[in-house]
């Protein structure tokens, strides 16, 4: 008798998993989709604003219809990523359907004229949206709970919008397995659900490959001036030592980061009520810090510079031996924080790439450590400290770089992570975990709520 009991409820969680697979492939694929049209776009959009670099005096103008657009349509998705989250921890209303038009369209325009921001808070909205869209559809074919706060119907809910954020999140960045771990990590800091592994990886991996098919590639870099490490005998400690000290600094830097960007937000929003204007502050500043600097390095994603100029700092050049200034980290820094503390659209984690990129560079040259790995370690552990997921930035390190590495990777984004504190760009993470025992009364606190108290 227990061994039929054992086999019907194997069979139960055989359909109950086809049955979470067949809700999430569509959703799935067309994240994948609207990820590659967005990345072709906002390839066009870049290309476009290094041709004609007077688009930058249009910034102004561009932040005042990305904030018309969201008091006349966006004013309850203002929260972008930070809904998303909330909705899966508490599922409500739901993400709008026009999230994801709204955040394509607004992403866009920042970019064209110049607005320092990046892609995965546009692709990780996009699939929250088209999750939600996709929910509705199956409560009306009654594939779902027709009662929206029903238990099947949250637990969809929540199914959904995960599955939605690993295919965004995988699809912009080419890396599925950061994407599935993102979404899995990103919610509640020291704490995975591991009940949606399997739809997750699914959608991630679906989403990678339905933005791959439509002819977009991920860059990848090498990392190559060092033997592979293939365990504990073949290890630098000496390096190792380093990396670690670095990581510290990767971890404050993405604190501060997180405590600027919303900082600038709430001087910004008491400085200028009127939400029209908010973003021609910001175009300003950004548009005199540049002449300032003398140099377009630190606007718009700084992934690439025009053709038949050198010198420029991007990502790439940061992987290089003087490929960075020693304050181009920061630049970037003050860059983001402005264009999306007063209101532009976009995401940060690109920022993070290059701030934590060209800080890797810095610190590489100061402690005698090869550019390439520092850059590399910089690169995923700033982003684990501003956005508490150590094992995504990891894995994610590994997708990018290789593994041949891997334990400088983990080591960099775990201390990064313990560095940080219980900060993050993220204000409706939870802390379910704290990650040091005189931090346990915010346990169940939102990142939010420390931040403002």
């Amino acid at each position: 008798m227990p061994y039929r009991w054992k086999l019907i409820e194997h069979v139960k969680l055989a359909i109950e998993t086809a049955r979470a697979l067949l809700l999430v492939a569509p959703v799935a694929a067309t994240t994948g989709c609207a990820c590659a049209l967005f990345l072709w776009s906002l390839s066009e959009i870049s290309a476009l604003f290094l041709q004609q670099p007077q688009l930058l005096y249009a910034l102004p103008i561009s932040g005042v219809i990305v904030a018309w657009l969201y008091r006349s349509w966006g004013a309850s998705i203002e929260g972008g990523n930070s809904l998303v989250i909330e909705q899966i921890h508490h599922p409500g209303g739901g993400v709008p359907r026009r999230m994801a038009p709204l955040i394509l369209v607004t992403t866009l325009l920042t970019h064209l004229c110049g607005g320092s921001a990046g892609r995965e808070g546009t692709a990780v909205q996009m699939g929250g949206s088209i999750a939600s869209s996709f929910l509705r559809l199956y409560r009306r074919w009654g594939w779902s709970g027709r009662e929206p706060f029903s238990g099947q119907a949250i637990a969809d809910v929540r199914l959904l919008l995960m599955a939605g954020v690993a295919a965004g999140f995988g699809g912009v960045f080419g890396t599925p397995l950061a994407g599935v771990i993102f979404a899995l990590e990103v919610l509640t800091i020291g704490q995975l659900n591991h009940g949606a592994l399997i739809p997750c990886l699914f959608a991630a991996l679906v989403g990678d490959w339905a933005c791959t098919i439509w002819g977009i590639h991920h860059p990848r870099v090498s990392v190559a001036s060092l033997p592979i490490v293939t365990g504990a005998s073949s290890i630098d400690w000496m390096l190792l030592g380093k990396v670690s000290i670095a990581a510290i600094g990767f971890g404050l830097v993405g604190a501060l980061f997180a405590s600027l960007t919303h900082g600038v937000q709430r001087v910004s929003r008491r400085l200028v009520p009127n939400a029209l204007l908010r973003p021609v502050l910001g175009a300003c500043l950004l548009i005199l810090l540049t002449f300032w600097l003398g140099t377009r390095d630190f606007l718009g994603l700084s992934v690439t510079a025009p053709i038949s100029e050198l010198g420029h700092v991007t990502i790439s050049s940061c992987f290089l031996p003087g490929g960075a200034t020693s304050m181009s980290w920061f630049w970037k820094l003050l860059f983001t924080a402005v264009t999306l503390g007063t209101g532009f659209k976009g995401g940060e984690v690109t920022p993070l790439f290059f701030i934590g990129a060209a800080l890797g560079n810095t610190l590489a040259m100061l402690m005698g450590v090869p550019v390439d790995l520092l850059a590399a370690i910089g690169f995923a552990a700033v982003f684990a400290g501003a956005t508490n997921t150590p094992l995504a930035s990891t894995v994610m390190a590994i997708e990018l770089f290789g593994s041949e590495h891997a334990v400088y990777y983990a080591v960099g984004c775990t201390l990064a992570y313990l560095s940080s504190g219980h900060t993050g760009i993220y204000t409706t993470q939870r802390i379910g975990q704290p990650k040091a025992s005189h931090w346990e009364e915010h346990r169940e606190q939102t990142i939010g709520s420390i931040q403002r108290s």
